[in-house]
């Protein structure tokens, strides 16, 4: 069945990396623009970054800019949250979210996608 699977949250000190995975299944992901969001319980969701099909377009969110890197392998059906420099206030449900959008296109809004993980924790904290 149609599914995306993140992992590679956790805890980890101020300073430090942790890289997010989003795996695919069940549909073809290479004509998929793929967009990372978070959510803390409280406040509406946040786009943090988006990649396109193609990975010809990238944007990220300027709380993350300089911070953040996503990237995509589409042999592995799987994209990357590449996270350095952590902040406490990175803290929070990371979500993938998969949206056929055009191929040099992708959104850091919530509407288009249509595939949603199940999301996965990360807490930065000493």
């Amino acid at each position: 069945q149609l599914q995306l699977v993140e992992s590679g949250g956790g805890l980890v000190q101020p300073g430090g990396s942790l890289r997010l995975s989003c795996a695919a299944s069940g549909f073809n992901f290479d004509y998929y623009a793929v967009a990372w969001f978070r959510q803390v319980p409280g406040k509406g969701r946040e786009g943090v970054s988006c990649i396109s099909s193609s990975g010809s377009s990238r944007t990220h969110a300027d709380s993350v800019k300089g911070r953040f890197t996503i990237s995509r392998d589409n042999a592995k059906n799987t994209v990357y949250l590449q996270m350095n420099s952590l902040k406490p206030e990175d803290t929070a449900v990371y979500y993938c979210a998969a949206g056929g959008f055009p191929a040099t296109i992708c959104s850091q809004e919530s509407a288009g996608y249509d595939y949603w993980g199940q999301g996965t924790q990360v807490t930065v904290s000493s």
